[in-house]
């Protein structure tokens, strides 16, 4: 098949052949060893080069969006980066960044935030997600390479961030051990200085050899959420507020087609997977290194075009297939994540996983029933 394929009989591409977001890996190391963790280079301090950001940046500058393309810099730990050479990577970024194409996102767990990198983030402009799973025994999961409590080095730099006038939205992994907790979340987040939202990711399955969270559990933990904004929670939160989005825009018939992003994500080396993120630096017998180019060969667009080769995209578009004409959840869900569909079944041709049951499906139920009491 050439291409990237078709979702309907219709014609309409599965996969879009642009990219709205573009995640950076300037480095697969990490300061911390949290216990859901599964990337499999978390140790190596490589780093990504100059040549590779230049690359990226002229993949996004070659494809022409109409809208600015958000460049993820993910990891590992990118803040484990030497601040110099961070900048370097930003600097094939700022004609666009400047020119309104691109805008720079970071996600860290905020241990290594100083003066100096939020100066940095202040003069690229950088939107910032902090990962932090609430307070005290609520965050025992995120742990140093000692075995030693990370949350008082992250509200240490939560606070710098606050100080520096810079706002952050948080990611909080809600695990077996907290999924019950829901109040003493939703209260430590509202309290907590330059928070403008907070999005709660249900532990996945990624080969951490956990336990799920049940949809049981999972459903009552939305059903509090969505009681706390009934009963005035100021507190934003990215999974309500989505659904919110979903149900204005179909009442106003407006319908979500648009083709699913290709996220692509480069590593230090260059190297670029597609789908997921999560699938970079994992090597699998079916399918081997998930590896669709490489940034210093060939532009991201050229990857893009011939995608419909490989086998993890094609099973991924039969499973979206699936999706669309069997699941009454798939207009708001929009088919399960590719990296769920991989480190639950080893296969990408899955039509539900836990992911769908625990963050889509009790969500959307939990909402449903309460509009209905």
């Amino acid at each position: 098949m050439s291409g990237i394929g078709v979702i309907t009989a219709d014609g309409r591409a599965a996969i879009a052949r642009t990219f709205h977001t573009l995640v950076l890996q300037p480095t697969s190391f990490c300061n911390l060893d949290c216990t859901y963790c599964y990337l499999p280079d978390r140790q190596s301090r490589r780093l990504m080069t100059v040549p590779v950001a230049a690359e990226s940046a002229r993949s996004v500058k070659e494809q022409a969006s109409p809208y600015p393309v958000s460049v993820v810099w993910h990891g590992g730990e990118p803040t484990t980066t030497p601040l110099d050479t961070f900048r370097e990577l930003l600097a094939p970024f700022e004609k666009l960044r400047q020119a309104g194409q691109v805008r720079h996102e970071i996600q860290t767990n905020a241990t290594l935030i100083n003066q100096r990198w939020c100066d940095l983030f202040t003069a690229y402009e950088f939107e910032i997600g902090v990962s932090i799973d609430g307070p005290g025994a609520l965050n025992r999961n995120r742990l140093d390479r000692a075995g030693k409590s990370t949350t008082a080095r992250t509200i240490r730099g939560i606070q710098a961030l606050a100080e520096a006038g810079l706002p952050y939205s948080v990611i909080c992994v809600v695990t077996p051990e907290t999924i019950d907790q829901a109040d003493d979340l939703i209260d430590f987040f509202t309290n907590l200085p330059g928070c403008r939202s907070v999005g709660f990711n249900i532990e996945e399955q990624e080969g951490a050899g956990r336990t799920p969270v049940s949809e049981e559990a999972a459903y009552r933990f939305w059903h509090q959420l969505v009681q706390r904004r009934i009963d005035g929670s100021p507190l934003p939160i990215r999974d309500l507020d989505r659904l919110a989005d979903y149900l204005t825009a179909t009442r106003a018939g407006l319908v979500d087609d648009a083709p699913y992003e290709p996220i692509p994500t480069i590593s230090w080396d260059g190297h670029v997977v597609l789908l997921s993120p999560e699938l970079l630096g994992i090597k699998d017998p079916q399918y081997g290194d998930f590896v669709a180019g490489n940034v210093l060969h060939e532009p991201i667009g050229d990857i893009l075009a011939r995608a419909g080769n490989l086998r993890y995209v094609t099973e991924f578009i039969a499973g979206l297939n699936e999706c669309a004409d069997h699941c009454t959840f798939y207009d708001f869900c929009r088919g399960a994540q590719a990296g769920n569909r991989y480190f639950e079944h080893h296969t990408f041709t899955a039509r539900e996983t836990n992911y769908c049951r625990t963050t889509r499906q009790a969500l959307v139920r939990a909402t449903a029933n309460h509009l209905a009491s």
